[in-house]
């Protein structure tokens, strides 16, 4: 399988050297990058990538991976990800995958039509530990009460508080708790449990409005789920499933799963999720790809009634 990645950032740095360490099944082809040029280059040679764009369209029309990795700024997903798929390619969507529910419901349109396979990398999805809990949820009794917290002081918010404003702090450029640490605690809920019943935000919000930390409250007809992320303060990351007779616990972020029980066979973790897209990609499972696209589309719905859109 081989990818071009759409953005010179902390994550794309992180997909490359996960690659190269744990999965060269996976080639990278090329780079894209809008504005750091000089930062794409230099990914490029340190993960030996032959080519390097700052011309979109020139890599659209060159180049023919497998997959379009977009992993720029948030508001620039949806925009990439719809002339990528337009140009007849897949697009593996760095979360969140669009700032709105009507957006990804678009994109995941399109790619349907055009038979493509679209995905929001979203790495505990592709966690053997969710798995394990979900097949442990079987032999529990009912759920009585969810709580996940991803509480993870920011490096950027120290110069937040001095009015320096990062994309993760603005709100113009989908920045935010909500959807840069909660995203994960839905997603968590959302694949155990299902969209619920109804949602409502509590966030703590900074100087230009961006939630700095917030409570999510996902109501399910049994049961109340609690979901907790901060950029602005310390905490115990961790995400808890009570039932009638007892109690899953994941300790540290769910992102993570580190002490999860059902830990596959990799050390980095996103190294499950790439290696679980190129399988699906490999065997055309279309429908395992319906199956993440209704999972996405349920937690953008989730976000845009925690946002009020």
């Amino acid at each position: 399988m081989t990818l071009s990645a759409i953005g010179s950032g902390k994550i794309v740095a992180e997909v490359l050297q996960m690659l190269r360490d744990e999965l060269p099944e996976i080639r990278v082809k090329s780079i894209f990058a809008h504005s750091d040029v000089a930062r794409a280059r230099q990914l490029a040679e340190e993960y030996n990538i032959p080519r390097v764009y700052s011309d979109y369209e020139e890599l659209l029309t060159n180049e023919q991976p497998d997959f379009v990795y977009v992993a720029n700024i948030n508001t620039a997903h949806y925009d990439y990800a719809l002339r990528a798929l337009q140009a007849g390619l897949n697009v593996i969507l760095e979360k969140p995958a669009c700032m709105s529910f009507a957006e990804l419901q678009q994109l995941v349109a399109l790619a349907r039509k055009k038979g493509l396979f679209l995905i929001e990398a979203v790495s505990l999805l592709h966690m053997p530990q969710l798995e394990a809990i979900r097949q442990r949820l079987k032999t529990m009794g009912p759920v009585r009460m969810v709580e996940c917290n991803y509480s993870q002081y920011s490096s950027r918010y120290d110069r937040y508080l001095r009015g320096e404003v990062l994309p993760a702090f603005d709100p113009a450029c989908g920045g935010g708790a909500l959807r840069d640490l909660n995203i994960y605690n839905i997603n968590f809920a959302v694949s155990l449990f299902g969209c619920p019943d109804s949602v409502e935000y509590h966030p703590h919000r900074g100087f230009n409005g961006v939630d700095t930390s917030g409570v999510l409250l996902m109501h399910y007809a049994d049961f109340p789920c609690v979901c907790i992320a901060a950029k602005d303060c310390h905490g115990d990351s961790f995400a808890q499933v009570q039932t009638e007779t007892g109690v899953i616990r994941v300790n540290g972020p769910v992102s993570v799963m580190k002490d999860a029980e059902g830990a596959g066979p990799f050390r980095h973790r996103l190294a499950p999720e790439f290696n679980h897209i190129r399988q699906m990609f490999e065997s055309h499972d279309t429908e395992a790809f319906n199956h993440y696209q209704d999972i996405s589309l349920a937690v953008a719905s989730v976000i845009d009634q925690a946002s009020g859109n």
